[in-house]
């Protein structure tokens, strides 16, 4: 028996539906089906003359609890409720996906039924999923907007063998970077070599580069072959490449381009076979301005480019850190430390880490050496933390505001004086997000310049779900 239901289904309406790329499905008051369109059908396995008069339930069936009580909060609050799940459709497939429910009016303003969208994410699921593999596969740890965009990129640098230059401030994990996109690679059964270009004299660094002959220079009793010939099939990563002299910028560009030297003293070219991946953690677009590094090196080093985003850019990642070196220390010392205590994260998570992820695992190594109970209380932690929040406090307060969100110097003066900082700023920006878009978390997360995934977190983290 089909429902009756107060809206009017004209053909024109079930087209609009069919025309909207997600599963969409119109509920009466009961939440019975009353028509879906053809990605709905496609999706659960049931036509809309099967599904029509029955409890959605039967035909939607997820993990996300009772509709009736969704149903009754979307009537309550007058915006729709989003939230992502998962369904079984009729050959028992589980599909992501994430679930909308709002309500549609009369001509006289009652409640007529409900809209339901479901939008699968299949896709951003596997895509998370790739980028956690890598992630756990490389030791590199991250599930933040930033850190996705390094993963991702990293799996199209490892299938190349151009030269790479990875930028990033000091503490990032460039080495790992670089580690790991020769692990990635065809040449990751070949060497390995690593060469600080600012630990040693330019004298000495041109023998560990290239190597010298015997008599070449006093005390060159012997051959040295050199990193390059050790790197020979595989990749030599020249870390601090910004503090090469230009001499040896104009030899190390030879080398990019020949793929051959002379060795310190030699007269005989050695030919190699290597890849090249640089690493800086200053501009050297700056440094080829001020003739301090060579144009022309610059670009060859700069065939593919990745940079590391510092810490405190990257959204959610700080505590995920924080617990994966807690966990890595206790274990390492015996101590059956669990967790750091709510203060002590509110301490951490203030803090602005410009030693960025290695200044991080300092701490928590500092911590878990302290620490006498189960959790990490604020006395546990380095005192500098300390002095550097009230350095901080004791400045005038900025406000930051995340791409496509602007305040009005009315709007963001009271914003600043609000108890909890940031946090309360942050909180007063997702709110007023989700009432322009009526409660659109898609749409909210654009408007704020975020990820859907990153708005979904912090209203976790807030308990504003």
């Amino acid at each position: 028996m089909k429902p009756e239901s107060k809206l009017h289904i004209s053909p024109v309406f079930s087209e609009l539906l069919n025309a909207i790329p997600h599963g969409i499905a119109y509920l009466d008051t009961n939440l019975c089906v009353v028509v879906m369109n053809r990605f709905l059908e496609i999706m659960t396995g049931y036509s809309t003359a099967e599904a029509r008069g029955i409890y959605s339930e039967f035909i939607f069936r997820s993990n996300l609890g009772n509709k009736n009580q969704m149903s009754r909060e979307v009537l309550d609050r007058g915006e729709a409720v989003s939230v992502d799940g998962n369904i079984i459709n009729r050959q028992r497939k589980k599909i992501p996906i994430h679930f909308t429910l709002s309500c549609l009016h009369d001509e006289q303003g009652q409640p007529a039924g409900f809209l339901i969208v479901l939008e699968d994410i299949s896709v951003l699921k596997s895509v998370e999923s790739k980028h956690q593999g890598l992630a756990e596969e490389t030791g590199i740890l991250g599930h933040s907007p930033q850190m996705a965009k390094v993963f991702e990129l990293m799996s199209v640098l490892a299938r190349t063998d151009a030269s790479v230059l990875i930028t990033g401030e000091t503490g990032t994990g460039k080495d790992m970077i670089a580690e790991a996109l020769h692990e990635s690679s065809q040449r990751a059964r070949q060497p390995f070599i690593k060469v600080n270009c600012g630990a040693l004299p330019e004298a000495l660094l041109e023998s560990e580069l290239f190597g010298h002959v015997k008599g070449a220079f006093t005390g060159a009793v012997t051959e040295t072959v050199g990193m390059f010939r050790l790197a020979h099939k595989g990749t030599i990563f020249l870390t601090e490449i910004g503090d090469l002299s230009l001499p040896l910028q104009v030899k190390l560009l030879s080398v990019l381009d020949d793929q051959e030297f002379f060795p310190v003293g030699g007269s005989k070219k050695v030919k190699v076979d290597v890849r090249i991946i640089a690493a800086t953690h200053c501009s050297l677009r700056q440094e080829v301005q001020q003739g301090r590094f060579r144009e022309d090196l610059f670009y060859r080093l700069n065939v593919l480019h990745l940079h590391m985003p510092p810490l405190r850019e990257r959204d959610g990642d700080i505590r995920l850190l924080l617990d994966h070196f807690l966990r890595h220390f206790s274990g390492k010392l015996g101590r059956g430390i669990t967790a750091f205590t709510k203060k002590a994260i509110d301490v951490l998570g203030r803090y602005r880490y410009p030693g960025n992820v290695r200044e991080l695992r300092n701490i928590a190594e500092y911590s878990a050496n302290i620490c006498q109970g189960k959790k990490v209380g604020t006395k546990d932690l380095p005192q500098y933390l300390f002095q550097a929040a009230e350095e901080s406090s004791a400045k005038a307060p900025v406000i930051v505001v995340p791409p496509m969100v602007s305040l009005s110097r009315e709007q963001a003066q009271p914003m600043a004086k609000m108890d909890g900082g940031w946090t309360g700023i942050e909180k007063e920006m997702i709110v007023d997000a989700l009432r322009k878009t009526g409660g659109n978390r898609s749409k909210a997360a654009d408007l704020l310049g975020w990820g859907r995934t990153t708005l979904w977190r912090k209203l976790k983290k807030y308990k504003m779900a």
